[in-house]
């Protein structure tokens, strides 16, 4: 009976989600935000149907967290057509690593100073709330690979790198705390954490994803294999990618982010060759037919992946705030966070951008799924205690404002944003 009102309940979500979707459309909100309120209702609050709790449950939030991540930075590689060495990568690269060192480096003086945390608890909350997140901010990132715009180009390239950048500040807290070997001096962290987690992470993806691309691609032209399971395809290669970095201790964020890059690379490399070719249209069997249409395939099953993904996500959230004890703390980090380091951090970081493009960006600093797994890794790393209850508070109570604060105003803010492009 208790599969059975499971099976239920999932398919009337499914049923009016599909239903008030054209709606939503019309309206300043996000999915998200209605999401939340059916965890919350469905939580201990209301119905008691769904029970979580992070300090108990932490390994199941860790994987959903952690499925919906992957798939979410995988379709943001495959999104994002532009070249590497295209002018517009050094936004998101400076937004990444600069100004998510310096959100890092200010969230820990306000937790010390403030709040009264020690060093290493202060770096730990501080880099699992840095990232921003890339399932939650789908209604600021490209539409698509042909989406040209500079500012949601570069919230989606940002967000799909620094939830593998902000990895390294995660294992020094936890090194800190005791929790972590940092070796003398840090040379273990430095060297295996920060050096080799973000070069091996974004090499083992790189070579998989241009790899994986190349075989598809001779298969078609080569045999006339027509015929792949694109759907079977993204979800093999963004295994693979994860799977394989994580068992080689770097990073697998960025390995499915770089595996989505180059599959991405490997389609624009064989349409710009048959371009220079001048391959005549009325040829049956195109090179960018090929390749565009692997791309497409993979892009869109990994887009209805996402939404399944933040669907669940997002629901446990809301059975977790529903039971959950919130302190002053968790409030004060988030108007820190939101109003004071992510402004500073991105005017810090980047000087390119358009005066309002720097405005929205300061703005559009999502947390979401990305800080709910760095919270369940710490956890499972064996953080206990006081602390691991006050991380775990503030962690949920930024995730929550985040999404009702920047679900309520990203249609308005990004339908005048491009009225004015």
């Amino acid at each position: 009976m208790k599969s059975a009102m499971w099976f239920a309940l999932i398919g009337v979500l499914f049923i009016v989600m599909a239903v008030i979707s054209a709606a939503l459309k019309r309206l300043p909100l996000t999915t998200a935000i209605i999401y939340l309120l059916i965890g919350f209702i469905l939580g201990e609050s209301v119905f008691g149907i769904i029970t979580v709790e992070p300090l108990r449950d932490f390994t199941l939030l860790r994987v959903f967290a952690e499925i919906t991540v992957i798939v979410s930075l995988f379709t943001a590689g495959l999104k994002l057509r532009l070249p590497l060495n295209s002018p517009e990568w050094k936004a998101p690269l400076r937004l990444a690593t600069v100004s998510m060192a310096m959100t890092i480096f200010l969230l820990s003086l306000f937790a010390v100073f403030v709040l009264g945390f020690t060093w290493g608890e202060a770096i730990l909350l501080a880099a699992v709330l840095a990232p921003t997140d890339p399932v939650l901010a789908s209604s600021v990132q490209v539409l698509g690979p042909a989406d040209q715009d500079q500012l949601r180009f570069s919230l989606t390239a940002e967000a799909g790198l620094n939830d593998g950048t902000s990895f390294p500040f995660v294992m020094l807290g936890l090194g800190m705390l005791g929790l972590r070997t940092l070796g003398p001096w840090g040379s273990h962290w430095l060297l295996f954490d920060v050096v080799w987690g973000i070069c091996g992470g974004l090499l083992i993806g790189t070579l998989l994803g241009a790899g994986i691309g190349k075989v598809v691609i001779y298969l078609r032209t080569r045999h006339e294999e027509t015929e792949t399971y694109d759907d079977f395809l993204a979800l093999g290669l963004v295994g693979l990618s994860y799977g394989l970095t994580v068992l080689l201790h770097a990073y697998g964020f960025l390995a499915v982010f770089a595996a989505g890059l180059a599959l991405r690379k490997r389609e624009r490399r064989e349409s710009h060759h048959l371009q220079a070719m001048q391959v005549p249209s009325s040829e049956s069997f195109r090179i960018d037919t090929i390749s565009g249409h692997m791309a497409l395939g993979v892009l869109e099953f990994n887009e209805q992946m996402e939404r399944l993904g933040e669907l669940s996500v997002v629901i446990f959230l809301g059975a977790m705030v529903s039971q959950s004890h919130f302190s002053a703390a968790g409030f004060y980090i988030a108007l820190f966070l939101f109003i004071v380091a992510r402004p500073l951090s991105v005017l810090f970081g980047i000087r390119t951008h358009k005066h309002s493009h720097k405005i929205l960006i300061s703005w559009f600093g999502i947390r979401g799924v990305g800080s709910l797994y760095y919270l369940a890794f710490a956890l499972e790393q064996g953080l206990t205690g006081d602390f691991a209850r006050k991380l775990t508070e503030i962690t949920l109570m930024v995730v929550v404002v985040s999404i009702v604060l920047h679900g309520l105003s990203a249609a308005p803010l990004m339908i005048r944003h491009s009225g004015r492009e």
